[in-house]
């Protein structure tokens, strides 16, 4: 398992931590983004959006209640929040594992608990807000090969 630690003290640095990860991302990966309330993952998936060449008209919001938002970035996006799905079944009715087999980049909130119903080996980010860091660990190969270039990319922004 592979881990980094990115301190986020602004805005700034979580932008520059997005635009690192969108080098990295490649078709296929799961992402997976926890922290409470207010710690910036929707920011964190806009700005990745961003940096792969989504316009800046297209609204990026927090799919709490539709659960799932579709991106048309290159790769595609998928943004999920399963904070309201609570068993692995209801995440495989969404079709999340389908997306991935197409080729979408998969960034989930709330997915911790189900990262095997997503297809397994996920990027876990967790964000923190006292202090405000990034911890990026990795669950198999695919991921541990992201967050390795991850930590090329976020060369003066690594903690740890």
């Amino acid at each position: 398992m592979s881990e980094l630690v990115v301190d986020l003290p602004t805005r700034r640095a979580t932008i520059a931590l997005a635009r690192a990860l969108a080098r990295v991302v490649q078709p296929g990966d799961l992402y997976v983004i926890a922290g409470p309330l207010g710690a910036g993952k929707t920011f964190l998936v806009r700005a990745v959006c961003r940096a792969i060449g989504l316009d800046r008209s297209v609204r990026v919001t927090s799919p709490t209640f539709t659960l799932v938002h579709e991106y048309p970035t290159v790769p595609p996006v998928i943004h999920a929040d399963l904070y309201r799905v609570d068993s692995d079944s209801g995440v495989e009715d969404l079709g999340l594992v389908e997306q991935r087999d197409r080729g979408n980049v998969l960034f989930v909130e709330w997915g911790g608990a189900h990262v095997e119903a997503l297809g397994g080996d996920a990027v876990m980010i967790e964000l923190g807000v006292a202090p405000r860091r990034a911890r990026v660990r990795s669950t198999g190969p695919v991921s541990a090969a992201r967050v390795e270039a991850l930590r090329s990319s976020t060369s003066g922004l690594a903690d740890a």
